[in-house]
């Protein structure tokens, strides 16, 4: 009776926003590789851009087993261009497009870059891995993080184009692979029907971060990582500097969606000290794993706050600078190197003004990652 109820409750609130729960029966187990072509689809180049007619492919399997994982090639492996995804977006969260190549100055620890190769392509299927928690360390006291969890994860699929590709990732004490990427809708919404009865308390953020990272760091194109979480890592067998290390490397996009702030505002009176710690520790991490991979940070209060979310994210995935440089130092040391993208008048060197219809100024933020560790010399 008690679940009967929760699912309900479940089904009421996902009406009111919107949102259509799957009909479709869930299957017992990870899905296989998928079979499905997609159609290239036509680019859109602006024309003052040099024309790139490179589509990106199909992503590979989506390995499981440990001794493929480790052979998989990694962001840092012989790098001779380094790749740089950026997002203009106004204080609204709004994408600024038709920015020129010339008014983009990249800085690799300090010293200027020559840009290479400057494009868009919006039209661009993307491949995105929905990194969920599922345990039951809060949702067995207070339902709303079941409703929190599944209203994020079928709110998002919806965002998404038909010829992206998606994989479903759930985790607790480990990472469980519940969909490998596909642009079948039916089976993933099938995986997220297995998102029902979680099973125990801990919630190993780091160590699902860092696995999947790994995993889609031979996938070409446009890709991200969405994380679903409380933030909270319990007992990973990775350090917090491990996996960011190990995540700056991978270059793959966080964008994460923080779940239970409005239990943590409801219950704030009854937390003790160390608990309010844990959650602002929690916050900080998101935060960090998501501006240092050139992602974005969400942390809402209340349900009605995710559709714009969902939208803010799409926006920030569809609408990208696609920029490539040479860097100027070749040295193969290992080093992490630390990325910066300005926006500059290109006559006087000086911080680049937008201004709306009515010649007004805008205020701007210039979202890139932060860095990318250097090839290393084998001996």
């Amino acid at each position: 009776m008690k679940y009967l109820k929760a699912a309900v409750m479940l089904t009421l609130a996902l009406l009111m926003t919107g949102i259509h729960l799957p009909v479709a029966t869930a299957q017992q187990g990870p899905q296989s590789q998928p079979s499905e072509t997609v159609a290239k689809p036509k680019k859109t180049v602006p024309a003052d851009t040099p024309a790139d007619t490179d589509q990106p492919p199909i992503p590979s399997q989506y390995k499981k087993d440990k001794e493929a994982t480790t052979n998989l090639p990694t962001f840092h492996s012989d790098v001779t261009a380094v790749q740089v995804e950026v997002s203009v977006l106004d204080n609204k969260g709004h994408f600024i497009p038709n920015i020129p190549k010339e008014k983009f100055r990249v800085l690799e620890d300090d010293v200027p870059q020559q840009i290479a190769t400057f494009s868009t392509n919006a039209d661009a299927p993307m491949t995105v891995a929905m990194v969920i928690e599922f345990d039951n360390k809060f949702t067995r006291y207070w339902s709303q993080g079941w409703y929190e969890t599944l209203m994020a994860s079928y709110g998002f699929v919806q965002t998404l184009k038909p010829e992206d590709y998606v994989a479903i990732v759930a985790f607790d004490m480990r990472p469980e692979i519940l969909c490998d990427f596909t642009t079948d809708r039916m089976k993933v919404q099938e995986a997220m029907q297995r998102l029902r009865i979680p099973g125990f308390s801990e919630s190993n953020l780091f160590d699902a971060l860092v696995d999947t990272t790994q995993r889609m760091s031979n996938i070409e194109g446009r890709k991200a990582i969405l994380l679903i979480a409380t933030g909270r890592d319990t007992f990973s067998k990775l350090t917090f500097d491990k996996a960011r290390k190990a995540i700056q490397e991978g270059g793959v996009p966080i964008y994460a969606i923080s779940i239970l702030q409005a239990y943590r505002i409801m219950a704030d009176q009854y937390m003790g000290p160390m608990q309010r710690m844990d959650f602002l520790q929690a916050d900080n991490e998101m935060n960090t794993f998501a501006r240092e991979t050139g992602g974005q940070a969400f942390f809402p209060r209340f349900l009605g706050e995710y559709p714009g979310i969902f939208q803010a994210v799409s926006t920030a995935l569809r609408n990208q600078y696609s920029i490539a440089y040479h860097p100027s130092n070749q040295a193969k040391d290992g080093k992490y190197r630390k990325i910066k993208v300005e926006l500059v008048n290109p006559e006087n060197g000086e911080a680049l003004k937008i201004v709306d219809e009515k010649h007004k100024p805008i205020k701007y933020s210039v979202i890139a990652k932060g860095g990318y560790n250097a090839p290393k010399e084998v001996e």
